[in-house]
């Protein structure tokens, strides 16, 4: 882990992990074809609906009512694949929601944090990469941070990266798939 955190330069935002071909070539043309087969729907945000096609699993965040809903359970074939995001992430990691999302030429996701039900945050990209961008606010200036993800790699934002610094990814150049992994907060404090 530590030789990975160490190509960051230190502007990083804190918490942001990030591990390069963390499935195979094989395991990533499969998964695209299981996420393409999902009944993908439009993002809903409210009355809104979004360019990107996403389905959830496990929990969905309803922005109409503002709050969690109960989702389809996740699909089996992603226990292995949750397995190994879990065990990547540690020993108390354990994933409770799952967005399965297609982002077409030209779709991107504007400036956000993840709703505070959830706590870490793993993202694994397919098909092409895509700029991660990080924004947060120091003073009347915003700092800035772009982590470029390649085709099967696996992201992680905890601590800062996750509570602090927004996240966007611009209009992608080529199809992309993501498949996002969240744990829940711990709601008792």
């Amino acid at each position: 882990m530590t030789g990975q955190l160490a190509l960051f330069p230190e502007d990083r935002p804190g918490g942001l992990q990030y591990a390069a071909e963390f499935i195979s070539p094989v395991l990533e043309h499969e998964l695209i074809g299981q996420v393409s087969a999902l009944p993908l729907q439009p993002f809903q945000f409210g009355a809104f609906e979004g360019k990107r096609r996403v389905a959830s699993f496990g929990l969905r965040y309803d922005y109409t009512l503002q709050r969690l809903r109960p989702a389809e359970p996740i699909p089996r074939w992603l226990d292995p694949l949750i397995e190994k995001v879990e065990a990547y992430g540690g020993p108390s990691t354990q994933i409770a929601q799952v967005l399965c999302t297609e982002y077409e030429v030209g779709v991107g996701i504007g400036w956000h944090r993840d709703k505070p039900h959830f706590d870490r945050i793993f993202g694994l990209s397919l098909g092409s990469p895509c700029k991660f961008r990080f924004r947060r606010e120091v003073g009347e200036k915003w700092q800035r941070y772009t982590l470029k993800t390649a085709p099967r790699s696996l992201y992680m934002m905890s601590g800062e990266s996750r509570r602090i610094w927004e996240h966007s990814i611009p209009a992608v150049e080529a199809p992309r798939y993501s498949i996002t992994f969240r744990t829940m907060a711990d709601r008792k404090s």
